[in-house]
């Protein structure tokens, strides 16, 4: 779905956050936008997890920090339902909770936002990840991963058995969404059409089951295809 599509579709948004306040001011926010719509409000992750089920929403606006399931266990509950595979996680958190960004990614989330973001970025935001997008860059995502992966050794790359799917083109194409290229960027690089490149990542999300770039990123360091810090 382009991005065009996704803006002429009604898109249903549900909040997970243990705070009303912040439940009733996005919910306000959301509402008040044409073509949106939010079906669904839960208090802790756990009930996230059984709206969610229930709801099917499109997009679940998911605090980190919650009481009886936090918010990375509820994303990575519902990322895993395949009877979810419709639904998008964005993770709703501060600058101060970088790992807990990376973990959430790790379990299946298409992104993040700040708590402080403006009305219309938030918007944006929805509609980016409703599309099919990472609400994350790959840079961004590997300077998270920079910081809180250990580095595989260089001379005893193992690839696991995901990795082991993918072609050769396939593995050159993850090296390459890993150090932040384009669809665009790829092509160039490999002299093949933007189209090309974008199928291959997108079969290569299927191969290894991953939502969006920013987990192929993930996938391209934690395998040790690329070691964090290098270029």
């Amino acid at each position: 779905m382009d991005v065009a599509e996704g803006r002429n579709h009604m898109i249903t948004v549900m909040l997970a956050d243990d705070q009303a306040l912040i439940r009733t001011a996005v919910a306000e926010l959301v509402s008040h936008e044409p073509g949106f719509s939010v079906i669904g409000q839960a208090a802790d992750g756990r009930e996230a997890v059984a709206m969610a089920r229930e709801l099917r929403p499109d997009i679940v606006l998911m605090d980190i920090r919650m009481p009886v399931m936090d918010g990375i266990q509820a994303t990575a509950a519902i990322c895993a339902d395949p009877q979810m595979a419709g639904t998008r996680v964005v993770i709703l958190t501060t600058f101060e909770e970088d790992e807990f960004v990376l973990q959430a990614l790790r379990a299946g989330a298409s992104g993040f936002i700040g708590k402080g973001t403006e009305a219309g970025d938030l918007m944006n935001a929805i509609h980016t990840v409703h599309a099919g997008d990472a609400l994350l860059s790959p840079r961004a995502t590997k300077a998270l991963i920079d910081r809180y992966v250990t580095p595989a050794s260089k001379s005893a790359i193992l690839i696991p058995d995901e990795l082991a799917l993918l072609t050769d083109r396939e593995r050159e194409i993850l090296l390459l969404v890993g150090r932040g290229h384009s669809n665009a960027a790829i092509a160039a690089d490999l002299v093949i059409s933007p189209q090309t490149a974008k199928t291959h990542v997108n079969r290569m999300m299927s191969k290894l089951g991953a939502h969006d770039r920013a987990q192929l990123v993930i996938a391209a360091y934690e395998s040790g295809l690329l070691v964090p810090g290098s270029a």
